[in-house]
């Protein structure tokens, strides 16, 4: 809670206007009554002329009231949601900084539930949540200070059920937290749950599971059900409470002041104007039980969201965005990593090395191909030049330097990678295309798409380059998608250009042609292409066979096929499928 303190801080001019409304509010709620009784009194005297005086006075009062509420409501609400909305920015820069360790631990639909409803619950606490707490504890000061000056024996009467309502309240409060943090938790796995179902949809209906998945989702309601149930008995539970402290109080009142008045030692007027000051208690004590709710909802919707603020980023992500002058050297100098390696050491003597002992140099303007067999390595290896994973042993230099010295940002704006799977946005083929250039002009989109092979494509397209791609590109096939995040990066224009297995999704001749574009528009550059097809790679200045993690082989294509080992292995079999793959 003390991170939401910052934030209301910043808006603690509005909040003190905002009370001092609600005090002004609740002062003029407290005259009416006053006037109540003194007309009462002025009945019983005889002296009807005050009686138009007073009706004014309660009028204007009301009046007055009214508008001052207003006041008090707009402010506070309107800061409220100000906070909100500083927050889920706040929220999502630093959801964007944090590294894939982070979000292999959460899911992205219990992230959105974050998002949403726990800023929801955080929205109603600062708002509504204000507004009740100053109100409550405001009104009951007012009300027992002027029921004390009417008769503090009654006042002392009356409130006797409050004390008991207020240790019973007290017992509950622990409950209600426990219970609110397990519904938001339900809410959010319900929430990843659907998400990653909505995004498998292909898969699941290929094995038919949609009976299985659906049960799965059907426990997880399940037990969002249950608890929501226990939360709402509980809140259940406090509404009558409040209700019998209020019954109890007046009946308090009715029997004891009642006496009292015929005893006279009190008048009509100050009985009637006690029960008004009772009456306005009501309120705020039907709200107690509502507004320990919200602050159980918003303390737990905080605790989830503090998550989120107290992850740091493996990678310091600040700096220069600026990119670098670079010759465009880049070597891996026996560089080891372990995905389960912690401090810099693998956690367990037992536990797999992705790669062992790779040193590989590539001098500035020359193209290294990487190929293997699946799970030999190779992606591992081009994360790192990225900085999306750092080795475990050893050190990856861009021009010697390491490039865990350079800044990250400026590192990423000059070394340009095109993933193994891509990632599209539901936007236009041209905003896909200028993602990283966003002031890339119509001309630079089209030469890129040229280039990626993407013109044929574009006549079928019904909006060409408007054509909206649909959540994850879903309106594009595979070899479509792929060409369009090659496309991406021959726009945003790095000096050292990577190739992730960019082109796995398209056919042999489509993927050479589109290389052989590439080739001439990358020219000068340092390249690093990631292969499943050792045929596509035999122009390549420097060739690397990965095996178990290892570099088994290097060398050129002429080279690597005179030895006959793995390299040779492979580019015969593929031509070999290739030769099927005509027939």
């Amino acid at each position: 809670m003390k991170r939401l303190l910052v934030y209301i801080r910043r808006y603690r001019f509005r909040y003190v206007f905002g009370i001092a409304c609600t005090l002004a509010t609740a002062t003029l709620a407290m005259v009416i009554p006053l006037l109540i009784r003194d007309s009462i009194n002025a009945v019983q005297a005889g002296r009807r002329a005050d009686l138009a005086d007073y009706a004014v006075a309660m009028g204007a009062a009301a009046l007055v009231m009214g508008v001052v509420r207003w006041f008090s409501r707009f402010v506070i609400f309107n800061a409220g949601r100000d906070i909100e909305y500083d927050i889920r920015n706040d929220l999502f820069a630093r959801l964007v900084k944090l590294g894939p360790d982070f979000y292999q631990r959460l899911k992205t639909g219990d992230l959105m539930s974050r998002m949403v409803n726990d800023l929801n619950a955080v929205r109603m606490l600062v708002g509504m949540g204000v507004l009740t707490f100053t109100n409550t504890p405001v009104y009951y000061i007012y009300a027992l200070a002027f029921m004390a000056s009417l008769n503090a024996r009654l006042t002392i009467a009356s409130i006797a059920p409050y004390a008991v309502l207020l240790y019973a309240m007290r017992k509950l409060t622990r409950a209600l937290m426990e219970r609110s943090l397990k519904v938001q938790e339900g809410l959010g796995a319900i929430g990843a749950k659907v998400q990653e179902s909505l995004a498998g949809i292909h898969v699941v209906k290929a094995y038919a599971l949609e009976d299985h998945e659906g049960r799965r989702f059907r426990a997880l309601n399940d037990e969002y059900n249950d608890n929501g149930l226990a939360l709402a008995r509980l809140r259940g539970a406090i509404n009558p409470m409040i209700r019998g402290a209020i019954a109890s109080s007046v009946m308090i009142v009715l029997i004891y002041g009642g006496s009292l008045v015929m005893a006279h030692r009190m008048s009509i007027g100050d009985l009637v104007a006690f029960m008004s000051y009772l009456g306005q208690l009501a309120w705020p004590t039907t709200s107690l039980g509502w507004m320990l709710s919200i602050y159980q909802r918003g303390k737990a919707a905080m605790k989830r969201l503090d998550e989120i603020f107290e992850a740091r980023p493996t990678l310091a992500v600040e700096g220069p965005e600026e990119r670098l002058e670079v010759a465009g050297a880049l070597e891996w100098n026996r560089v080891s990593f372990s995905y389960f390696a912690r401090n810099g050491r693998p956690s367990d003597g037992g536990l797999p090395y992705a790669l062992r002992n790779v040193s590989v140099r590539v001098e500035p303007g020359e193209k290294l191909a990487i190929v293997g067999r699946t799970g030999s390595g190779k992606s591992t290896m081009i994360k790192m030049l990225a900085r999306l994973i750092d080795p475990t042993e050893g050190s990856v230099t861009l021009d010697g330097r390491d490039i865990r010295e350079l800044p990250l940002r400026a590192l990423r704006r000059t070394i340009g990678v095109v993933p193994q799977e891509p990632t599209l946005f539901s936007e236009t083929l041209a905003r896909n295309i200028a993602f990283g250039r966003p002031d890339a002009t119509m001309e630079q989109i089209a030469a890129a798409a040229r280039i990626a092979g993407l013109e044929t494509d574009l006549a079928s397209l019904p909006g060409g380059f408007e054509t909206m791609v649909g959540e994850r590109g879903m309106a594009l096939s595979g070899g479509q998608k792929q060409r369009v995040t090659i496309a991406r990066l021959l726009t945003y224009d790095p000096a050292v250009v990577v190739l992730d297995d960019a082109l796995s999704s398209v056919d042999t001749e489509t993927e050479r042609a589109v290389l052989g574009s590439l080739s001439e528009s990358v020219r000068g550059r340092t390249t690093i292409v990631v292969a499943h097809r050792a045929s596509t790679v035999r122009d390549a200045d420097q060739i690397i066979v990965l095996e178990d993690g290892e570099i088994a082989e290097r060398g050129t294509h002429g080279e690597l096929m005179a030895r006959r080992g793995i390299y040779s292995e492979l580019f015969q079999r593929q031509l070999l499928e290739e030769e099927l793959e005509r027939y």
